[in-house]
């Protein structure tokens, strides 16, 4: 692993708990059995959506991860203004979980930027690499230049992309920098920034990390905590949309589209202080607290073209 790869002080141990209502276990395994069962129709109808242009591709992909999230028992709420339907632009949003992906596909689908070892998971993988993810070598800083050309190629096509700028899930009550690559394929295109702030909520309303995917945690012991909460609701608010001709560079876009996310982050925060375990990440978000791992590259300087907006 690189060492300019992003980090967060999170761990399953320290950050992550089932509090709150939880569900019996009869209940836990109907919903992986819907699950399975949904993921199984995702496979099958993918091929065809994708030979029948007439299709409304976009439609039923917010519905299938609407109805995979609610196999899930998880349910969705969305606020604020989505923005503009035409034309392209970047989606960013702050990284809790493997649901992130899901949640924003049931409210705004686009293309997704994902790591590389997703293309190789089974089931998911296939999903993914059909439905237009555009995937990016995280152990090969030099590929860089190449992903965000091919972001700011999709969004000058008018497609939206959707990527998740602090490259590592944090447990929800903290969060890590924004990078600044992403964006400068924004500033390329020159199409505006949607940030979004996700949070997820147990069933008495209270912020809730059994969701979050951190650390060396598994996918099927994240699975498990996800179905055995009760009331899980997942909530995605859109936030105004930043236009690149308004910054100097990328790097001032990707410190205001965080500075607004982190605003709608601290209610969550602020309303369950978490495990005691959890100090290193929830002192306040947008950064660890003094003396965790810093989430900021190591001595290396990203080769992009547009100096201008470092």
């Amino acid at each position: 692993m690189s060492a300019w790869l992003p980090t967060a002080p999170c761990t399953p141990g320290a950050c992550v708990s089932v509090a709150g209502p939880r569900t019996a276990l009869p209940h836990r395994v109907l919903r992986l059995a819907g699950c399975l069962a949904v993921l199984a129709a995702g496979l099958l109808a993918t091929p065809l959506v994708r030979a029948l242009a007439w299709l409304p591709a976009g439609r039923l992909a917010r519905w299938w991860a609407r109805l995979l999230l609610a196999s899930l028992g998880v349910r969705v709420r969305s606020t604020g203004a989505p923005g503009r339907r035409e034309g392209g632009s970047l989606l960013v949003a702050n990284h809790i979980s493997w649901l992130d992906v899901l949640l924003v596909a049931s409210v705004r689908p686009g293309r997704m930027l994902a790591k590389t070892e997703v293309g190789r998971w089974p089931v998911l993988g296939p999903l993914t690499s059909w439905g237009g993810t555009i995937f990016i070598d995280r152990d090969r800083l030099r590929a860089l230049p190449g992903t965000v050309e091919e972001i700011a190629a999709a969004l000058r096509r008018g497609q939206r992309v959707v990527v998740f700028p602090e490259g590592s899930t944090w447990c929800g009550r903290g969060g890590g920098r924004f990078r600044p690559a992403l964006f400068e394929a924004a500033v390329r295109a020159d199409v505006p920034v949607q940030p979004l702030a996700l949070r997820y909520l147990d069933g008495d309303g209270r912020a809730s990390t059994a969701p979050a995917f951190v650390g060396e945690d598994g996918l099927l012991a994240s699975l498990w905590r996800v179905v055995s909460v009760r009331g899980l609701t997942a909530e995605v608010e859109f936030l105004p949309q930043l236009p690149p001709a308004l910054f100097p560079g990328r790097r001032q876009l990707a410190a205001a589209a965080q500075r607004v996310v982190d605003r709608r982050r601290r209610p969550q925060e602020a309303a369950d202080p978490g495990p005691a375990g959890c100090a290193a990440c929830s002192v306040h978000p947008g950064g660890p607290a003094t003396g965790a791992p810093v989430d900021r590259p190591v001595g290396v300087r990203l080769p992009l073209p547009a100096e201008a907006g470092r």
